[in-house]
Protein backbone atom coordinates (compact mmCIF):
# COMPACT_ATOMS: atom_id res chain seq x y z
CA UNK A 1 0.00 0.00 0.00
CA UNK A 2 1.03 3.65 -0.20
CA UNK A 3 1.06 5.91 2.80
CA UNK A 4 2.00 9.53 2.18
CA UNK A 5 4.11 8.57 -0.82
CA UNK A 6 5.83 5.59 0.84
CA UNK A 7 5.35 2.10 -0.56
CA UNK A 8 4.53 -0.24 2.29
CA UNK A 9 3.96 -3.95 2.06
CA UNK A 10 1.14 -5.55 3.96
CA UNK A 11 -2.59 -4.91 4.03
CA UNK A 12 -3.73 -1.53 2.87
CA UNK A 13 -6.55 0.35 1.30
CA UNK A 14 -7.50 -2.53 -1.04
CA UNK A 15 -9.00 -4.39 1.91
CA UNK A 16 -12.31 -2.92 2.97
CA UNK A 17 -12.05 -3.10 6.72
CA UNK A 18 -15.14 -1.63 8.30
CA UNK A 19 -15.55 -0.05 11.70
CA UNK A 20 -16.93 -2.66 14.06
CA UNK A 21 -17.76 -2.53 17.75
CA UNK A 22 -14.91 -4.96 18.37
CA UNK A 23 -12.27 -2.86 16.61
CA UNK A 24 -13.45 0.28 18.42
CA UNK A 25 -13.27 -1.39 21.84
CA UNK A 26 -9.94 -3.02 21.01
CA UNK A 27 -8.38 0.27 19.88
CA UNK A 28 -9.75 2.17 22.89
CA UNK A 29 -8.26 -0.41 25.27
CA UNK A 30 -4.91 -0.33 23.47
CA UNK A 31 -4.86 3.46 23.22
CA UNK A 32 -5.49 3.72 26.97
CA UNK A 33 -1.78 2.91 27.30
CA UNK A 34 -1.31 6.62 26.73
CA UNK A 35 -2.79 7.27 30.18
CA UNK A 36 0.43 6.35 31.97
CA UNK A 37 2.55 8.57 29.73
CA UNK A 38 0.21 11.52 30.12
CA UNK A 39 -0.15 11.03 33.85
CA UNK A 40 3.60 11.07 34.35
CA UNK A 41 3.98 14.21 32.22
CA UNK A 42 1.32 16.02 34.22
CA UNK A 43 2.29 14.83 37.67
CA UNK A 44 6.04 15.51 37.55
CA UNK A 45 5.88 19.29 37.18
CA UNK A 46 3.24 19.64 39.90
CA UNK A 47 4.96 17.43 42.46
CA UNK A 48 8.25 19.30 42.10
CA UNK A 49 6.50 22.50 43.27
CA UNK A 50 5.01 20.89 46.42
CA UNK A 51 6.73 22.16 49.56
CA UNK A 52 6.47 18.87 51.56
CA UNK A 53 8.03 16.97 48.65
CA UNK A 54 10.88 19.47 48.32
CA UNK A 55 11.36 19.59 52.10
CA UNK A 56 11.82 15.82 52.28
CA UNK A 57 13.99 15.21 49.24
CA UNK A 58 15.34 18.56 47.99
CA UNK A 59 15.71 20.95 50.97
CA UNK A 60 18.33 23.02 49.12
CA UNK A 61 15.61 24.17 46.73
CA UNK A 62 13.53 25.47 49.64
CA UNK A 63 16.56 27.24 51.13
CA UNK A 64 17.05 29.09 47.87
CA UNK A 65 13.39 30.04 47.86
CA UNK A 66 13.81 31.89 51.16
CA UNK A 67 16.66 34.04 49.86
CA UNK A 68 15.83 37.59 48.91
CA UNK A 69 15.48 38.56 45.25
CA UNK A 70 15.73 34.99 44.07
CA UNK A 71 14.80 34.30 40.47
CA UNK A 72 12.23 31.56 40.06
CA UNK A 73 14.52 29.48 37.89
CA UNK A 74 17.45 29.94 40.25
CA UNK A 75 15.24 28.42 42.94
CA UNK A 76 14.82 25.26 40.92
CA UNK A 77 18.43 25.15 39.72
CA UNK A 78 19.11 21.77 41.30
CA UNK A 79 20.90 19.03 39.42
CA UNK A 80 19.53 16.48 41.88
CA UNK A 81 15.97 17.65 41.23
CA UNK A 82 16.39 17.57 37.47
CA UNK A 83 18.00 14.13 37.80
CA UNK A 84 14.82 12.92 39.50
CA UNK A 85 12.75 14.13 36.55
CA UNK A 86 15.10 13.12 33.75
CA UNK A 87 16.14 9.68 35.08
CA UNK A 88 12.96 8.29 33.55
CA UNK A 89 14.11 9.29 30.07
CA UNK A 90 17.65 8.03 30.57
CA UNK A 91 16.17 4.63 31.38
CA UNK A 92 13.75 4.99 28.48
CA UNK A 93 16.54 5.70 26.03
CA UNK A 94 18.32 2.52 27.11
CA UNK A 95 15.09 0.49 26.97
CA UNK A 96 14.35 1.67 23.43
CA UNK A 97 17.40 -0.26 22.22
CA UNK A 98 15.74 -3.59 23.08
CA UNK A 99 12.08 -2.65 22.78
CA UNK A 100 11.82 -3.52 19.08
CA UNK A 101 13.20 -7.02 19.63
CA UNK A 102 10.81 -7.60 22.52
CA UNK A 103 7.85 -6.40 20.44
CA UNK A 104 8.78 -8.64 17.52
CA UNK A 105 9.50 -11.67 19.72
CA UNK A 106 6.50 -11.72 22.06
CA UNK A 107 3.98 -9.57 20.22
CA UNK A 108 2.46 -6.12 20.58
CA UNK A 109 -0.12 -7.07 23.21
CA UNK A 110 2.35 -8.80 25.53
CA UNK A 111 4.75 -5.88 25.26
CA UNK A 112 1.98 -3.52 26.36
CA UNK A 113 1.23 -5.78 29.35
CA UNK A 114 4.91 -5.91 30.36
CA UNK A 115 5.15 -2.15 30.04
CA UNK A 116 2.07 -1.67 32.22
CA UNK A 117 3.34 -4.00 34.94
CA UNK A 118 6.76 -2.33 35.00
CA UNK A 119 5.17 1.11 35.22
CA UNK A 120 2.89 -0.08 38.03
CA UNK A 121 5.89 -1.28 40.05
CA UNK A 122 7.67 2.03 39.54
CA UNK A 123 4.60 4.00 40.60
CA UNK A 124 4.25 1.95 43.79
CA UNK A 125 7.91 2.54 44.68
CA UNK A 126 7.62 6.28 44.07
CA UNK A 127 4.46 6.55 46.15
CA UNK A 128 6.17 4.88 49.10
CA UNK A 129 9.62 6.43 48.59
CA UNK A 130 11.62 7.09 51.74
CA UNK A 131 14.74 8.51 50.06
CA UNK A 132 16.03 9.83 46.75
CA UNK A 133 17.37 6.40 45.75
CA UNK A 134 13.85 4.96 45.86
CA UNK A 135 12.52 7.91 43.88
CA UNK A 136 15.06 7.43 41.12
CA UNK A 137 14.61 3.63 41.10
CA UNK A 138 10.89 4.17 40.67
CA UNK A 139 11.51 6.65 37.85
CA UNK A 140 13.77 4.16 36.09
CA UNK A 141 11.04 1.51 36.18
CA UNK A 142 8.54 4.08 34.92
CA UNK A 143 10.91 4.79 32.04
CA UNK A 144 11.11 1.14 31.03
CA UNK A 145 7.35 0.80 31.24
CA UNK A 146 6.69 3.90 29.16
CA UNK A 147 9.08 2.91 26.39
CA UNK A 148 7.58 -0.57 26.02
CA UNK A 149 4.05 0.82 25.79
CA UNK A 150 5.07 3.72 23.54
CA UNK A 151 6.84 1.23 21.30
CA UNK A 152 4.00 -1.26 20.99
CA UNK A 153 0.81 0.81 21.17
CA UNK A 154 1.09 2.99 18.02
CA UNK A 155 2.11 -0.09 16.01
CA UNK A 156 -0.79 -2.04 17.49
CA UNK A 157 -3.28 0.66 16.56
CA UNK A 158 -1.93 1.02 13.01
CA UNK A 159 -2.10 -2.74 12.42
CA UNK A 160 -5.58 -3.27 13.86
CA UNK A 161 -7.42 -0.15 12.65
CA UNK A 162 -9.29 -0.20 9.31
CA UNK A 163 -6.85 1.24 6.71
CA UNK A 164 -9.25 4.03 5.73
CA UNK A 165 -9.52 5.28 9.31
CA UNK A 166 -6.06 4.42 10.59
CA UNK A 167 -5.22 8.03 11.39
CA UNK A 168 -8.36 8.61 13.45
CA UNK A 169 -7.87 5.45 15.51
CA UNK A 170 -4.18 6.14 16.06
CA UNK A 171 -4.86 9.62 17.45
CA UNK A 172 -6.58 7.81 20.32
CA UNK A 173 -3.15 7.23 21.84
CA UNK A 174 -2.44 10.97 21.99
CA UNK A 175 -5.99 11.55 23.26
CA UNK A 176 -5.38 9.29 26.26
CA UNK A 177 -2.02 10.98 26.84
CA UNK A 178 -3.92 14.27 27.10
CA UNK A 179 -6.49 12.71 29.48
CA UNK A 180 -3.62 11.55 31.68
CA UNK A 181 -2.13 15.06 31.73
CA UNK A 182 -5.45 16.67 32.71
CA UNK A 183 -6.12 14.05 35.39
CA UNK A 184 -2.65 14.55 36.85
CA UNK A 185 -3.06 18.34 36.94
CA UNK A 186 -6.41 17.97 38.73
CA UNK A 187 -4.88 15.60 41.27
CA UNK A 188 -1.96 17.97 41.83
CA UNK A 189 -4.42 20.80 42.47
CA UNK A 190 -6.31 18.70 45.03
CA UNK A 191 -3.26 17.37 46.86
CA UNK A 192 -0.89 20.35 46.76
CA UNK A 193 -1.84 21.66 50.22
CA UNK A 194 -1.52 18.35 52.07
CA UNK A 195 1.72 17.12 53.61
CA UNK A 196 1.13 13.68 52.09
CA UNK A 197 -0.12 15.08 48.79
CA UNK A 198 3.02 14.25 46.85
CA UNK A 199 2.74 10.58 47.87
CA UNK A 200 -0.84 10.45 46.64
CA UNK A 201 0.05 12.16 43.37
CA UNK A 202 2.94 9.82 42.63
CA UNK A 203 1.23 6.70 43.99
CA UNK A 204 -1.99 7.18 42.05
CA UNK A 205 -0.02 6.44 38.90
CA UNK A 206 -0.83 2.80 39.68
CA UNK A 207 -4.46 3.50 38.71
CA UNK A 208 -3.89 4.21 34.98
CA UNK A 209 -1.33 1.41 34.93
CA UNK A 210 -3.90 -1.04 36.31
CA UNK A 211 -6.55 0.17 33.86
CA UNK A 212 -4.43 -0.27 30.73
CA UNK A 213 -2.73 -3.50 31.88
CA UNK A 214 -6.02 -5.18 32.83
CA UNK A 215 -7.61 -4.07 29.58
CA UNK A 216 -4.69 -5.35 27.52
CA UNK A 217 -5.12 -8.83 28.96
CA UNK A 218 -8.53 -9.10 27.30
CA UNK A 219 -7.64 -8.01 23.76
CA UNK A 220 -6.07 -10.17 21.08
CA UNK A 221 -2.73 -9.48 19.50
CA UNK A 222 -2.56 -7.92 16.04
CA UNK A 223 -2.94 -10.22 13.01
CA UNK A 224 0.42 -9.00 11.69
CA UNK A 225 2.22 -9.93 14.89
CA UNK A 226 0.53 -13.34 15.10
CA UNK A 227 1.42 -14.17 11.47
CA UNK A 228 4.97 -12.98 12.07
CA UNK A 229 5.24 -15.48 14.94
CA UNK A 230 3.65 -18.33 12.96
CA UNK A 231 0.29 -18.36 14.74
CA UNK A 232 -1.87 -18.42 11.62
CA UNK A 233 -5.11 -19.72 13.15
CA UNK A 234 -4.99 -17.11 15.89
CA UNK A 235 -4.23 -14.48 13.25
CA UNK A 236 -7.34 -15.44 11.30
CA UNK A 237 -9.49 -15.30 14.43
CA UNK A 238 -8.05 -11.90 15.29
CA UNK A 239 -8.82 -10.62 11.78
CA UNK A 240 -12.39 -11.87 11.93
CA UNK A 241 -12.82 -10.25 15.32
CA UNK A 242 -11.67 -6.78 14.26
CA UNK A 243 -12.97 -6.81 10.67
CA UNK A 244 -16.32 -8.45 11.40
CA UNK A 245 -17.35 -12.12 11.43
CA UNK A 246 -19.16 -11.72 8.09
CA UNK A 247 -16.09 -10.30 6.33
CA UNK A 248 -13.91 -12.34 3.99
CA UNK A 249 -10.45 -11.97 5.51
CA UNK A 250 -8.65 -14.59 3.39
CA UNK A 251 -7.13 -12.05 0.99
CA UNK A 252 -5.82 -9.86 3.82
CA UNK A 253 -4.50 -12.90 5.67
CA UNK A 254 -2.73 -14.11 2.51
CA UNK A 255 -1.10 -10.69 2.10
CA UNK A 256 0.11 -10.77 5.70
CA UNK A 257 1.56 -14.24 5.20
CA UNK A 258 3.31 -13.11 2.02
CA UNK A 259 4.84 -10.11 3.77
CA UNK A 260 6.00 -12.29 6.66
CA UNK A 261 7.57 -14.85 4.29
CA UNK A 262 9.43 -12.12 2.43
CA UNK A 263 10.76 -10.75 5.71
CA UNK A 264 11.91 -14.18 6.91
CA UNK A 265 13.49 -15.05 3.55
CA UNK A 266 15.69 -11.97 3.75
CA UNK A 267 17.21 -13.26 7.01
CA UNK A 268 18.81 -9.93 7.75
CA UNK A 269 19.16 -8.02 10.97
CA UNK A 270 16.32 -5.42 11.06
CA UNK A 271 18.70 -2.73 12.28
CA UNK A 272 20.79 -3.37 9.15
CA UNK A 273 17.83 -3.61 6.77
CA UNK A 274 16.38 -0.29 7.89
CA UNK A 275 19.50 1.54 6.64
CA UNK A 276 19.12 0.19 3.09
CA UNK A 277 18.61 2.80 0.39
CA UNK A 278 14.98 1.85 -0.29
CA UNK A 279 14.04 2.52 3.34
CA UNK A 280 16.05 5.73 3.72
CA UNK A 281 13.04 8.05 3.29
CA UNK A 282 11.13 6.06 5.94
CA UNK A 283 14.11 6.28 8.32
CA UNK A 284 14.54 10.01 7.79
CA UNK A 285 10.87 10.63 8.58
CA UNK A 286 10.92 8.41 11.68
CA UNK A 287 13.83 10.47 13.02
CA UNK A 288 12.88 13.94 11.80
CA UNK A 289 9.24 13.97 12.91
CA UNK A 290 9.76 13.11 16.62
CA UNK A 291 12.91 15.25 16.73
CA UNK A 292 11.21 18.38 15.45
CA UNK A 293 8.16 17.62 17.57
CA UNK A 294 10.36 17.89 20.64
CA UNK A 295 11.90 21.12 19.36
CA UNK A 296 8.46 22.76 19.41
CA UNK A 297 9.04 23.18 23.15
CA UNK A 298 5.90 21.31 24.17
CA UNK A 299 7.68 19.43 26.94
CA UNK A 300 8.68 22.55 28.82
CA UNK A 301 5.04 23.63 28.82
CA UNK A 302 3.71 20.14 29.59
CA UNK A 303 6.07 19.42 32.49
CA UNK A 304 6.53 22.87 33.97
CA UNK A 305 3.26 24.65 33.20
CA UNK A 306 2.57 25.41 36.90
CA UNK A 307 6.09 26.84 37.33
CA UNK A 308 5.79 28.89 34.14
CA UNK A 309 2.46 30.36 35.20
CA UNK A 310 3.81 31.15 38.67
CA UNK A 311 6.75 32.95 37.09
CA UNK A 312 4.46 35.39 35.25
CA UNK A 313 2.46 36.33 38.32
CA UNK A 314 -0.11 33.59 38.88
CA UNK A 315 -0.48 32.44 42.48
CA UNK A 316 0.06 28.76 43.26
CA UNK A 317 -3.62 27.79 42.97
CA UNK A 318 -4.15 29.94 39.90
CA UNK A 319 -1.08 28.43 38.24
CA UNK A 320 -2.43 24.90 38.77
CA UNK A 321 -5.85 25.90 37.42
CA UNK A 322 -4.19 27.51 34.39
CA UNK A 323 -2.28 24.25 33.79
CA UNK A 324 -5.59 22.34 33.90
CA UNK A 325 -7.11 24.75 31.38
CA UNK A 326 -4.09 24.26 29.13
CA UNK A 327 -4.51 20.48 29.34
CA UNK A 328 -8.22 20.65 28.52
CA UNK A 329 -7.54 22.78 25.44
CA UNK A 330 -4.99 20.24 24.25
CA UNK A 331 -7.45 17.39 24.92
CA UNK A 332 -10.21 19.02 22.86
CA UNK A 333 -7.83 19.84 20.01
CA UNK A 334 -6.96 16.15 19.58
CA UNK A 335 -10.62 15.48 18.74
CA UNK A 336 -10.20 17.93 15.86
CA UNK A 337 -7.26 15.85 14.61
CA UNK A 338 -9.33 12.67 14.87
CA UNK A 339 -11.94 14.18 12.55
CA UNK A 340 -9.55 15.84 10.10
CA UNK A 341 -6.53 13.53 9.76
CA UNK A 342 -8.07 10.96 7.38
CA UNK A 343 -10.11 13.54 5.47
CA UNK A 344 -7.49 16.18 4.68
CA UNK A 345 -4.28 14.25 5.22
CA UNK A 346 -1.23 14.40 7.43
CA UNK A 347 0.63 17.11 5.49
CA UNK A 348 -2.17 19.66 5.93
CA UNK A 349 -2.19 19.22 9.71
CA UNK A 350 1.60 19.38 9.95
CA UNK A 351 1.70 22.69 8.10
CA UNK A 352 -1.29 24.33 9.80
CA UNK A 353 -0.21 23.27 13.29
CA UNK A 354 3.39 24.31 12.72
CA UNK A 355 2.43 27.79 11.51
CA UNK A 356 0.01 28.26 14.41
CA UNK A 357 2.60 27.25 17.02
CA UNK A 358 5.25 29.51 15.45
CA UNK A 359 2.98 32.56 15.51
CA UNK A 360 1.96 31.91 19.13
CA UNK A 361 5.55 31.50 20.30
CA UNK A 362 6.66 34.73 18.63
CA UNK A 363 3.66 36.58 20.07
CA UNK A 364 4.29 35.13 23.54
CA UNK A 365 7.94 36.19 23.46
CA UNK A 366 6.96 39.72 22.40
CA UNK A 367 4.33 40.02 25.15
CA UNK A 368 6.72 38.84 27.86
CA UNK A 369 9.56 41.06 26.60
CA UNK A 370 7.26 44.10 26.51
CA UNK A 371 5.63 43.52 29.90
CA UNK A 372 8.38 42.05 32.07
CA UNK A 373 11.41 43.61 30.42
CA UNK A 374 14.44 41.92 28.94
CA UNK A 375 15.63 40.78 32.37
CA UNK A 376 12.12 39.78 33.47
CA UNK A 377 12.13 42.01 36.53
CA UNK A 378 9.06 44.12 35.78
CA UNK A 379 5.61 43.34 37.16
CA UNK A 380 3.15 41.83 34.70
CA UNK A 381 -0.46 42.95 35.01
CA UNK A 382 -3.43 40.63 35.35
CA UNK A 383 -4.62 41.38 31.82
CA UNK A 384 -1.28 40.49 30.25
CA UNK A 385 -0.99 37.35 32.40
CA UNK A 386 -4.34 36.20 30.99
CA UNK A 387 -3.09 37.01 27.47
CA UNK A 388 -0.10 34.76 28.15
CA UNK A 389 -2.50 31.97 29.10
CA UNK A 390 -4.55 32.51 25.91
CA UNK A 391 -1.44 32.40 23.71
CA UNK A 392 -0.20 29.24 25.42
CA UNK A 393 -3.62 27.61 24.99
CA UNK A 394 -3.67 28.51 21.28
CA UNK A 395 -0.18 27.07 20.98
CA UNK A 396 -1.28 23.87 22.78
CA UNK A 397 -4.28 23.55 20.44
CA UNK A 398 -2.03 23.76 17.40
CA UNK A 399 0.19 21.05 18.83
CA UNK A 400 -2.76 18.89 19.85
CA UNK A 401 -4.22 18.56 16.37
CA UNK A 402 -0.96 18.28 14.47
CA UNK A 403 2.52 17.40 15.71
CA UNK A 404 1.24 15.70 18.87
CA UNK A 405 -0.72 12.76 17.43
CA UNK A 406 1.06 12.66 14.06
CA UNK A 407 4.46 11.99 15.60
CA UNK A 408 3.09 8.65 16.85
CA UNK A 409 1.02 7.89 13.76
CA UNK A 410 3.47 8.42 10.89
CA UNK A 411 6.38 6.20 12.06
CA UNK A 412 3.98 3.38 12.98
CA UNK A 413 2.34 3.26 9.54
CA UNK A 414 5.08 3.89 6.97
CA UNK A 415 7.36 0.91 7.65
CA UNK A 416 6.87 -2.58 6.17
CA UNK A 417 6.23 -5.43 8.57
CA UNK A 418 9.79 -6.73 8.67
CA UNK A 419 11.22 -3.52 10.12
CA UNK A 420 8.13 -1.90 11.67
CA UNK A 421 9.10 -2.57 15.34
CA UNK A 422 12.65 -1.41 14.58
CA UNK A 423 11.44 1.79 12.96
CA UNK A 424 9.12 2.53 15.86
CA UNK A 425 11.87 1.92 18.43
CA UNK A 426 14.14 4.41 16.63
CA UNK A 427 11.29 6.92 16.66
CA UNK A 428 10.70 6.40 20.40
CA UNK A 429 14.43 6.75 21.12
CA UNK A 430 14.61 10.01 19.16
CA UNK A 431 11.50 11.21 20.98
CA UNK A 432 13.14 10.54 24.36
CA UNK A 433 16.53 12.17 23.76
CA UNK A 434 15.47 15.82 23.25
CA UNK A 435 12.98 15.45 26.12
CA UNK A 436 15.84 14.28 28.33
CA UNK A 437 17.87 17.37 27.40
CA UNK A 438 14.90 19.65 28.11
CA UNK A 439 14.27 18.19 31.54
CA UNK A 440 17.92 17.92 32.51
CA UNK A 441 18.86 21.47 31.56
CA UNK A 442 15.66 23.54 31.55
CA UNK A 443 16.00 24.96 35.05
CA UNK A 444 19.80 25.43 35.03
CA UNK A 445 19.74 27.11 31.59
CA UNK A 446 17.07 29.56 32.62
CA UNK A 447 18.73 30.14 35.96
CA UNK A 448 21.69 31.79 34.21
CA UNK A 449 19.76 33.39 31.35
CA UNK A 450 19.10 37.10 31.22
CA UNK A 451 15.78 36.25 29.64
CA UNK A 452 14.63 34.28 32.68
CA UNK A 453 11.42 35.49 34.26
CA UNK A 454 11.80 36.94 37.72
CA UNK A 455 10.05 35.48 40.69
CA UNK A 456 10.42 38.60 42.72
CA UNK A 457 6.77 39.61 42.12
CA UNK A 458 5.15 40.48 45.46
CA UNK A 459 2.81 37.78 46.68
CA UNK A 460 -0.07 40.23 47.02
CA UNK A 461 0.10 41.14 43.34
CA UNK A 462 -0.26 37.60 42.08
CA UNK A 463 -3.44 36.41 40.37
Amino acid sequence: MAVGGFAVDGPGGSFKGKITVSVVITCIVAASSGLIFGYDIGISGGVTTMVPFLHKFFPSVLRKATEAKTNMYCVFDSQLLTSFTSSLYIAGLAASLVASRVTAAIGRKNTIVIGGCTFLAGAAINGGAANIAMLILGRILLGFGLVFTNQATPVYLSEVAPPKWRGAFNTGFQFFIAIGVVAANCINYGTAKHTWGWRLSLGLAVVPALIMTTGALFISDTPSSLVERGKLEEAKKSLLKVRGSDTDVEAELAELKKSSEVAKAAQREPFVTIFERQYRPHLVMSIAIPFFQQLTGINVIAFYAPVLFQSVGFGNDSALIAAIILGLVNLCSILVSTYVVDRYGRKFLFMEGGIQMFICQVALACVLAATTGVSGTKHISKGYAILVLVLMCTYAAGFGWSWGPLSWLIPSEIFPMKIRPTGQSISVAVNSQPRLCYLKHFYPCYATSNLALSCSIPAGSRL
